[in-house]
Order: structure tokens, then C-alpha cells, then sequence
């Protein structure tokens, strides 16, 4: 294996240069006609198990899987509504659309590095411009929400190119209403650590946990009070850091930085409500 850039492109361009030089055979990762066959026996199961679908979200980086799974479907129901969604920091063939051809864009950024494609194929630019029935974008947390809803919910592990489908379908990008529908779940190739800090970020925004600081007269007893509230409160304390010799802190004084699990925003808000009426107001981080 060999490793060369940060995006497909660069990938691309490497290999290219490579089969120049050796002579080896060349497939393409998306803009060659018997991969998007291939890709497109999903479109053949999609109706195999679901005859009766109205639409289905696929995920466009190239424009490979979205090309075959539109031909397969469009060629057994043609009144089925294909999809394209696309991360807005890569949506290379959201802009091909748009202009009429497949230029390169200026960068690809995006945590959807499965789909972090600069330039969308010829092959693939045509067929998505005569099959597919509609284009969207979704932002990096509308992706961040949708992997830590998947596997909340249902088990899965999805990557950012894999849940991308999803992400359109809970913000409301489409209308689905009355729709039998199906969303393209492509890939679950997702760095742990990365995949830590969706989680962190996705709990800190559904209101399931908060980080607040306070500063306590630095006297026997205090910090137990607080501890004891929030217990009262029913809320658990994930990390709990106190000082007293920062120099930011006054005489006398200490801060005591929290980071709270809760179960909503509302329970937050009896949280503070709690603490400021006992005398300990809060600074929310």
C-alpha cells in the first residue's frame, strides 16, 4: 500500500503516475463504466428488497455509487427519486452541476474524508446529470450528529461519507414525508479518537452533558455543599478540578471547574437554577 496526500485527488494523481511508469493497469476509483455497474447492484437489492421504494440518499464523492445504484433503479422503477447528498466542504459535484461541467474546487475539507473528492468524474458528471433527480449539502455537525445518532440508536458504526445520508435526512433537507425511503449507509472507516471526540461534541449539543466553573469561599465544607446539590439534582459528576492558587483566582477564594453528565437542557438549567439560589453562581463554559 501506498500512501501519498491528504485527499482522493492527490491519491489519484500518485497512482496515475505510477502506472506511467510501470506500465500496471489502471482501474478507477468511480469514473469507469464497470465500477459503476458493479456499485450499482445495490440499486438491484435496494429493489429486490423494497419494491415499492419512492426515494433513495446516496452519498457523492466522485459520483461512482450514485451513478450505478441511479441507472439500476431508474431502469426497474423510473418514478423512484434519486438523491445526491454531498459534505458542503466537498461538494465537488454539487459545483459540476452548477457550472455545467466537472472543474476541479480550490479544496476538499471535510470529516467526510470518504467522499473528500475535489473534482467530480466525467463518466460519473453525466450520469448524475441525467439520473439523479435532486442535490443537496450537509454541514460538518449535521454529520457529526447523524454518526452519533447511528450508532445511539441502531448499533452501526458509520463513517462521515457513510452517514452523510442520514445527516440530510434529520435536518430536514428533503421532504420525505409519506416516502418509502432509503438512505445509502457507505463505509464505517473511522479513526477512534476521532470518533471520541464526535461523541464528546454530540453529548456536549443534545444537552446530556456541560462544563461550568465557580468560585467558592475557600472554606471547609463549601465544595461538599455543591457536590451535594447537584446530587440532589440528579446529575453525575464526570470530572471535577479545584484551585486555589491560580493567580486569577482571589484571596481567599477557589475555583472549582465541573463537567456535569445531565439528561436534557432543561435538567441544566434546575442545575444552575439549584446552585445560584444556594448562593453559587455559575459560569457556563
Amino acid at each position: 500500500v501506498i500512501l501519498s496526500g491528504t485527499v482522493f485527488d492527490d491519491a489519484y494523481q500518485k497512482a496515475v503516475e505510477i502506472q506511467k511508469e510501470t506500465g500496471a493497469t489502471f482501474v478507477h476509483a468511480f469514473d469507469d463504466l464497470e465500477v459503476m455497474a458493479g456499485q450499482g447492484t445495490i440499486g438491484l437489492e435496494v429493489f429486490e428488497e423494497l419494491p415499492e421504494v419512492d426515494t433513495v440518499l446516496v452519498p457523492i464523492g466522485g459520483g461512482g455509487l450514485i451513478s450505478g445504484i441511479a441507472v439500476a433503479l431508474k431502469s426497474l422503477k423510473p418514478s423512484v427519486r434519486i438523491i445526491g447528498v454531498q459534505a458542503a466542504g466537498a461538494a465537488s459535484m454539487a459545483y459540476a452541476l452548477n457550472i455545467g461541467r466537472p472543474e476541479p474546487l480550490a479544496q476538499a475539507n471535510t470529516l467526510a474524508d470518504g467522499i473528500a473528492v475535489k473534482r467530480a468524474g466525467n463518466l460519473t458528471f453525466a450520469t448524475v446529470r441525467d439520473y439523479v433527480d435532486e442535490m443537496v449539502t450537509v454541514e460538518e455537525e449535521e454529520i457529526s450528529q447523524a454518526i452519533l445518532l447511528l450508532m445511539e440508536r441502531t448499533k452501526t458504526l458509520a463513517e462521515g461519507a457513510g452517514a452523510v445520508a442520514v445527516a440530510a435526512a434529520l435536518q430536514g433537507k428533503i421532504n420525505l414525508k409519506r416516502q418509502k425511503t432509503v438512505l445509502i449507509l457507505s463505509g464505517g472507516n473511522i479513526d477512534v479518537n476521532f470518533l471520541a471526540q464526535i461523541i464528546e461534541r454530540g453529548l456536549r449539543r443534545s444537552g446530556r452533558t456541560m462544563t461550568c466553573q465557580l468560585l467558592l469561599p475557600d472554606q471547609p465544607g463549601n465544595l461538599e455543599k455543591v457536590i451535594d446539590l447537584i446530587s440532589q439534582e440528579r446529575a453525575n459528576i464526570i470530572n471535577i478540578e479545584h484551585s486555589r492558587y491560580d493567580l486569577s483566582v482571589p484571596l481567599r477564594s477557589a475555583r472549582v471547574h465541573m463537567l456535569l453528565e445531565t439528561q436534557s437542557f432543561e435538567h441544566q438549567k434546575r442545575i444552575i437554577q439549584r446552585l445560584e439560589g444556594a448562593g453559587y453562581p455559575l459560569v457556563i463554559n
